[in-house]
């Protein structure tokens, strides 16, 4: 369904640094020319590096219906809608599938600590609720909770639940989850790191951080890796090899706003408890966007 380089894209905003700094529509509309015409497969909107934690529900909501808008059925749109609240993430899955969302991303639920069961029960309630393609995600550094490769299967077969997002970057993990899951069950890296590796032992795509910054190297290299040219996928990945670790000298998406902002395509603006990238790292994340070709 979805294959390739899926940018997990940057909500960009007013210049400021707040607990409600304003979002820039303008921006956004820039972002998403950007996308398309580098050759970015999948636009996910209002993930982690979309702020969605800082957003208002009316905003969060506003953001994927403006970026369906703006994407006019030229690439899909993936909207982050999870929760560690099971009727939250029914709610916004719904209000995203009314505004002509292609899919959503859910996020195991953060801080609660539900067993392997409750995540269970937590992600069949939501696409048993919502009829609309369903993407797990796990990202245990984030959320303190880790799905198993065996709920993940249990999972694979509930109606609706397309795929995951699997961002431990263990390249093993996804062996097992090949292993136990249907042929058809889509599975997408969440960690630009293993990235290309995880497509050449047989992910489907990479939901990227890189790719703000970087939308054509990385369509580039994820459609190597595809095809199965691993010379050509593993040349591209070298390009960005930096990029894809100064893009975390903080917590994302401060480097990768900071990245962005640096191309000109949108202002210096992030929400509290975020701040703008410390001035410290910024020569160091400069050379690696000249690395990657980029400035």
């Amino acid at each position: 369904m979805f294959q390739g380089s899926l940018v997990a894209l940057v909500t960009p905003m007013q210049a400021g640094v707040g607990p409600a700094t304003a979002l820039d529509r303008e921006a956004l509309a820039r972002l998403v020319e950007f996308h398309i015409e580098r050759g970015t497969d999948a636009i996910v909107a209002v993930g982690t590096t979309g702020e969605s934690a800082t957003l208002t529900p009316e905003e969060h909501c506003e953001v994927i219906r403006q970026v369906v808008d703006l994407c006019r059925g030229r690439v899909p749109v993936i909207a982050g809608t999870g929760s560690n609240s099971t009727i939250e993430a029914i709610d916004l899955s719904q209000r995203a599938k009314e505004a002509g969302a292609d899919a959503c991303l859910l996020v195991t639920p953060y801080y609660n600590k539900p067993t392997q069961e409750g995540l269970y029960l937590h992600h069949k309630a939501i696409a048993e609720a919502v009829a609309i393609p369903q993407i797990l995600y796990n990202v245990p550094g984030r959320t303190a909770c880790d799905m198993q490769p065996e709920t993940v299967a249990r999972l694979s077969r509930v109606p609706n639940i397309i795929g995951i997002k699997e961002a431990t970057g263990d390249l093993a993990r996804l062996d097992r989850i090949r292993e136990l899951c249907p042929e058809d069950f889509y599975l997408y890296s969440g960690d630009d790191a293993t990235g290309c590796e995880f497509l050449l032992r047989g992910g489907h795509g990479v939901i990227s951080v890189t790719a703000n910054a970087a939308p054509a190297a990385m369509s580039s290299m994820c459609r190597a890796a595809l095809a199965g040219d691993a010379p050509t996928a593993r040349s591209w990945n070298a390009r960005l090899e930096l990029l894809h670790r100064d893009l975390f000298l903080e917590a994302n998406p401060i480097p990768v706003k900071w990245a962005v902002r640096r191309l000109g395509l949108i202002a210096a603006g992030i929400r509290l408890p975020l701040t703008w990238l410390s001035e410290k790292f910024e020569n160091q994340l400069e050379a690696a966007m000249r690395a990657a070709e980029l400035i």
